[in-house]
């Protein structure tokens, strides 16, 4: 479509206790527990970056200064493994730094997702953005996830949501599409329900971890009444702005991992791990070996 503007610019909303991870999470933000070696957060980043996102602002607390640091220099560490002869392991932790531009936003006060994504504000502007939750990782060997949803935005010129179709029984953990079927993958988003019954759900289609968002969500969320929880809900101001503007979902293409659930986790760390060629084989040899004796 001709005059939509790009999508530059992503939220990451990063301010979260990790309460399902303690104690591991008591001093350590839950953005950075590694699977394998990286930490969670790095991927999310890493998906934005491969998708022609130029700038994220993460949205932190007083906690998290482990996640800032992480995507900053670390001029020590650098001249250490120079010195060391550890050209590759220098070589990674260089690109880290020079992934993407990261500015970092604190939400002073836990109010919620749609208060987290109000915090970026200033910093969207007046463009279209994208929205990436830390607790969702996926692995997509093609195209990324957010591209996938990047692309369904300049054809179409609206918000769209990730999502993918989840067993029916399983519909109640999550906010559901209420909609209708307009492509292959492509729905439009008349309404959502948040987290309902198998029997009420409209459809099974949930909403999971991924939005590219037009600007006058701010306007919303300013104006949304704190809800479950005493919350701000991104899904309350969604709702509304669907009501005034076309909005749609994208049944994206890929493996989707919660890794703020412990199983989750671990099926991320074992998978991940199997696509490494330094690990594969050996790796896969030990979850043989294991398998026998379960």
């Amino acid at each position: 479509m001709e005059n939509i503007k790009r999508v530059r610019k992503a939220v990451i909303p990063a301010a979260g206790w990790g309460t399902r991870f303690l104690p591991a999470t008591k001093a350590m933000p839950k953005e950075m527990l590694p699977i394998v070696d990286t930490p969670t957060i790095q991927y999310i980043v890493k998906e934005a970056v491969e998708s022609g996102i130029e700038q994220i602002c993460l949205i932190t607390s007083h906690t998290k200064k482990a996640i800032e640091d992480h995507f900053d220099r670390t001029f020590e560490l650098e001249a250490l493994l120079e010195k060391g002869g550890k050209t590759e392991e220098l070589r990674q932790i260089r690109e880290i730094a020079e992934m993407v531009q990261v500015v970092t936003v604190r939400q002073q006060e836990a109010k919620g997702l749609g208060h987290a994504v109000l915090c970026a504000k200033a910093f969207v502007g007046d463009e279209p953005f994208a929205v990436l939750l830390g607790d969702d990782v996926v692995f997509s060997d093609e195209k990324p996830c957010l591209k996938q949803l990047i692309d369904v935005y300049e054809s179409t010129g609206g918000s769209v949501l990730g999502v993918q179709t989840v067993a029916h029984e399983n519909i109640c953990k999550y906010g559901c599409v209420d909609g209708e079927k307009i492509g292959d993958r492509t729905y439009t988003v008349n309404d959502m329900v948040e987290k309902p019954r198998p029997e009420e759900a409209p459809t099974d289609v949930a909403v999971l971890g991924r939005y590219i968002i037009t600007p006058e969500i701010f306007e919303k969320l300013e104006n949304t009444a704190p809800g479950a929880g005493g919350e701000i809900q991104l899904t309350d101001a969604l709702r509304a702005l669907a009501k005034e503007q076309s909005m749609y979902a994208y049944d994206f293409v890929g493996r989707r991992y919660d890794v703020g659930d412990r199983l989750g986790f671990l099926q991320a760390t074992v998978e991940y791990a199997l696509r490494r060629s330094d690990l594969r084989d050996s790796f896969g040899a030990y979850l043989k070996e294991i398998a026998q004796t379960l």
